[in-house]
């Protein structure tokens, strides 16, 4: 069941005030695709179900604090969760994950592809492309594939320093052209 941008902006606001049905809303249109980032985030199913969860409790509690004029509900839910599972990362929760997670430059293609699906109109697209490729796959490897800073210099054999500038100078570009 998917639910409008206006369908789901209504239900947060039910949620700010305490009524369930609004959340109820949220977890049928929005919970398995939530569960799709999580679990692409942190690799294991159980350990993504339990970022959701977790993603409801602060949907519920946090409610009443969403803004409609900041922008879509639909961006504030999946921020709720890709924050949640990124702590969950931060948290040490994923030791036992980094086996899972291959240990080969190739792991920029998949961030890679996630650019390439991106309408050739875009914004973002345009601005992505105007940012060395390096540079942008390890953007793309932080916010798509939910890669830690460490994980990423590993993966593009770089120190971990170079990585962090990488992605704080890009970050400000796209701010730029964005804007």
């Amino acid at each position: 069941m998917a639910a409008t941008p206006d369908d789901l902006r209504e239900a947060l606001a039910r949620c700010g005030r305490g009524e369930r049905d609004g959340l109820r809303l949220i977890y049928e249109s929005e919970g398995p695709a939530m569960l799709g980032v999580s679990l692409r985030i942190v690799k294991r199913r159980e350990l993504a179900e339990e970022v959701v969860q977790e993603a409801f409790v602060k949907i519920w509690r946090n409610a009443h604090r969403y803004d409609p004029d900041l922008g879509p509900a639909r961006a504030w839910l999946y921020a709720i969760v890709r924050n949640q599972a990124l702590n969950v990362l931060r948290d040490g929760r994923r030791e036992d994950l980094v086996e899972e997670v291959p240990e080969d430059v190739g792991a920029a293609i998949e961030a890679g592809a996630a650019f390439d699906m991106l309408p050739d109109t875009e914004a973002l697209k345009r601005c992505l492309s105007a940012l060395d490729p390096r540079r942008r796959a390890s953007v793309l490897m932080a916010y798509v594939d939910g890669f830690s800073h460490g994980e990423i210099a590993g993966r593009l054999a770089v120190p971990l320093g170079t990585v962090k500038a990488w992605i704080r100078r890009s970050l400000l570009a796209l701010r730029e052209c964005m804007g």
